[in-house]
């Protein structure tokens, strides 16, 4: 069944590329993107800024306008900045706080309704496996990522009545652009600053993780996947084995030692 598809952050990336796969595979795609770009030809664009909410309904009443119905809601976009609690901009932790939460609950609240009134619909969050665990330098993403956890399990039981599905996506390190979008939001330690040396290490773990990552298509052919069941699981945990296996072995060993095994992986002293 072919499906009207509204995805949020199409300028690349997971976007990007499942925008363009779902196109691809016969729905009818709205992809919102900050400036213009570059984007698939089978994609509709729509100029849209999560921390702006009178763009963000534009969008919604275009694609309702335009095709009478919403039938899944991607919330993809995001930003990601870096760095220790203690010194980084708070202007990076508003930023991030209103585009990664916020803005994802004032997509999910323009399109409710319409799912509401048709009777039917699919929201898939994108989370991560920062959602999962906390990540050193990571303290406000992993905090947005963590808020959209609870925030769709509580909306999956609200909206079931009305025939809603809420599914949670958790990527774990992939090569996409936000290893070097990131690095326009890093908060400015030197040597002087008591935590750049640590800093400095487990970012380069990071990147060299994240570059060494799966491509985006990887994680596009999953959702397209998603798309197309009728009854999809609550959660989809896509990355390396031990990046699945760290997940689950958060529930299960002691607390001390998970954080040990996180530490030394990041090569935290």
């Amino acid at each position: 069944m072919k499906k009207v598809i509204l995805i949020t952050g199409v300028s690349s990336g997971f976007g990007k590329e499942s925008a363009r796969l779902l196109a691809e595979a016969g729905h009818t795609v709205y992809g919102t993107v900050r400036r213009d770009c570059e984007t698939d030809k089978s994609v509709n664009v729509l100029r849209m800024d999560l921390t702006e909410p009178a763009s963000i309904s534009g969008a919604v009443e275009t694609v309702i306008k335009k095709e009478g119905r919403i039938d899944v809601l991607i919330n993809n976009a995001a930003m990601h900045s870096a760095g220790p609690v203690e010194s980084i901009p708070e202007e990076f932790i508003k930023l991030q706080i209103d585009t990664n939460f916020m803005g994802m609950v004032r997509m999910t609240r323009a399109v409710l309704p319409h799912m509401r009134k048709q009777g039917s619909g699919t929201i898939i969050n994108f989370s991560s496996i920062g959602g999962l665990m906390g990540l050193p330098f990571h303290a406000f993403y992993s905090a947005c990522k963590f808020a959209i956890e609870g925030f769709s399990e509580a909306l999956r039981m609200e909206v079931r009545q009305f025939n809603i599905k809420v599914v949670l996506i958790n990527p774990g390190d992939f090569n996409t652009n936000n290893t070097m979008s990131r690095r326009n939001f890093l908060s400015p330690t030197g040597p002087e600053d008591p935590y750049n040396k640590q800093f400095m290490t487990a970012l380069s773990v990071m990147e060299r993780n994240e570059l060494a990552g799966s491509k985006p298509s990887k994680l596009a052919a999953k959702i397209g996947k998603i798309v197309g069941k009728k009854h999809p699981n609550q959660r989809y945990i896509i990355g390396a084995f031990h990046e699945k296996m760290a997940a689950r072995l958060k529930y299960f060993l002691p607390g001390k030692l998970f954080r040990w095994i996180l530490e030394k992986n990041y090569k935290m002293k």
